[in-house]
């Protein structure tokens, strides 16, 4: 019994720790959301099959050979043999037939999944730059600049173009396509199509030091009117509108007067004169985010606040600084302000009340 239990205590092991893992988990390459992501499993399940087999025939033969050839009661030595011209030919011609099957449709995917291409006008080009430890994603088409979540139209091919601003990144979204790398002054490209409207989980792949494990983002694919109609709330128009509320107006004003201009862009904010610097994170329509910190918190009142609060906390390693010192007594009415500032760029104003930058609520 104690023998039996030995024998099937590493399978019973195996069982259990296999049936933890998930397939269909939001960054599972298993469980593809387009075509390119699709090839890819494809290619991955023909190369596990074929191995497979090979497995099985290669372990049964050794089984066989271990089982009828094993000594047992016998004294005497077995018959002796060399050379076998018929079973040499056939070891050498299998393995050629297997390398071949593997290669053929192996070479045939990378052509397929990894050609560069052209764009065209029905493309939808992005740039996307990686910086550590955050995505800046910007639509040529429609003078868009973003970052940390990539909206697409569905059924729309994307052409990625691939940079990094400092050291080696590698763009990834498991379900949608493969990883690519990006590289300093060398323009990758990705392209892909998201057929189904949804949310797809990202991640750099490339080790990139300091907070690279929270370096995520998040790839938004929507129906086409609904990427139009978000396109179009970037159309500022010269001037930003800051909502009437008390409190965001308040933000507003310590938006500027903590410095947050000097890093952050946010379009409209001193009307046609630009704030903030390319090499930092654009916080246009920051409202209209489901995230914040690189995909790394839901991006909510009490969240945006605990990250202006404690960058480091929530992101060891990262950039932003703190902005309020632990004693400052003003920090909490501060903080909530410029949280409910952030969040309402990009937002329906529900007080219909608004008032333009550089009149009554300009950045003073």
């Amino acid at each position: 019994m104690t023998r039996w239990f030995r024998s099937a205590l590493v399978p019973i092991l195996a069982a259990l720790l296999l049936s933890g893992c998930d397939f269909a988990g939001p960054q599972s390459a298993l469980d593809p959301a387009g075509p390119i992501a699709q090839a890819q499993l494809d290619l991955f399940n023909w190369s596990l099959w074929l191995s497979a087999l090979v497995m099985i025939g290669t372990f049964g033969v050794l089984a066989y050979v271990i089982l009828r050839y094993r000594r047992g009661q016998r004294t005497d030595i077995p018959e002796q043999s060399h050379g076998n011209p018929k079973l040499e030919i056939a070891l050498t011609i299998v393995p050629v037939i297997i390398v071949v099957m593997v290669a053929v449709p192996t070479v045939r995917t990378i052509f397929a999944t990894e050609a560069r291409v052209t764009p065209t006008e029905e493309d939808l080009v992005v740039k996307v730059t990686g910086y550590q430890w955050w995505w800046k994603f910007e639509y040529p088409e429609y003078g868009i600049t973003t970052a940390n979540e990539l909206r697409l139209p569905t059924d729309r091919r994307v052409v990625l173009q691939l940079d990094s601003a400092d050291v080696l990144h590698s763009f990834w979204v498991p379900r949608l396509a493969g990883k690519r790398d990006m590289i300093p002054n060398q323009g990758n490209q990705l392209t892909f199509t998201a057929p189904e409207a949804g949310t797809y989980y990202g991640q750099c792949a490339e080790l990139c030091l300091g907070a690279h494990a929270y370096m995520k983002f998040r790839v938004i694919s929507e129906e086409p009117a609904a990427f139009e109609a978000w396109a179009d709330t970037f159309d500022i128009d010269g001037a930003q509108r800051v909502q009437a509320d008390p409190q965001v107006q308040r933000g507003h004003q310590l938006f500027a007067q903590k410095g947050c201009t000097t890093c952050h862009r946010v379009d409209g904010y001193r009307g046609t004169t630009e704030v903030g610097t390319p090499e930092f994170p654009d916080l246009t329509n920051f409202g209209t985010r489901t995230t914040l910190g690189a995909a790394i918190l839901p991006n909510t009142q009490e969240n945006l606040e605990a990250w202006l609060r404690d960058p480091d906390d929530l992101k060891p390693g990262n950039y932003m600084p703190a902005l309020w010192s632990e004693d400052d007594p003003d920090a909490d009415e501060e903080i909530a302000a410029v949280a409910a500032y952030l969040l309402s760029l990009g937002t329906p104003d529900e007080t219909e009340a608004r008032a333009f930058v550089g009149g009554t609520h300009g950045d003073r």
